[in-house]
């Protein structure tokens, strides 16, 4: 069930949102060839705590991480480990904090140096199939028929759509 937030619910939860979007950000930018993911998530960390939050994700069901890191193949909630970055990869990153008392949770992918044209059309596809979701959220309006606006456009750009058992789209 969705519950409706008023004004005021939003103007408090804002915080949250700029605190998660600036530590993305943040771990973005210390995104490069030569680390290890687990060295990209001790720096989401330190972030996280720099700004008086905490992740979000760890711990939730026993999730070992302060984020979820998915290097190429892997489709979402990846976890840190030795495994370094190299030139080329494509990196999502997803990061949720806590602060005061709110979730803020936002998610990118990245490339790691640069990558191929490939790489870079699938994140461009997916990106437009992000904001064409988007678009669709109005009130009124189901979710699970937002995942249609998702991934419409992905399949005729030559990548697969995944869908799990609870209905979450992910792009391949």
């Amino acid at each position: 069930m969705i519950i409706l937030k008023s004004e005021r619910d939003l103007e408090a939860m804002r915080p949250a949102c700029m605190v998660a979007s600036t530590v993305l950000e943040e771990v973005a930018s210390f995104i490069q060839p030569g680390v290890t993911t687990k060295q990209v998530d001790d720096f989401a960390a330190s972030r996280m705590k720099h700004y008086g939050a905490r992740s979000a994700f760890l711990g939730y069901r026993k999730f070992p991480c302060q984020m979820c890191i998915s290097v190429n193949e892997q489709v979402v909630h990846g976890l840190a480990g030795m495994r370094y970055l190299k030139f080329g990869d494509i990196v999502s990153l997803d990061v949720g904090v806590i602060y005061n008392g709110f979730i803020g949770d936002t998610a990118r992918t990245v490339p790691v140096g640069g990558c191929s044209v490939e790489a870079q059309r699938l994140m461009d596809v997916t990106e437009q199939a992000l904001h064409e979701g988007i678009a669709q959220a109005v009130a009124g309006k189901r979710v699970a028929r937002q995942g249609c606006y998702y991934t419409s456009g992905v399949p005729s750009n030559g990548s697969i759509v995944i869908v799990d058992e609870r209905v979450v789209y992910h792009c391949q």
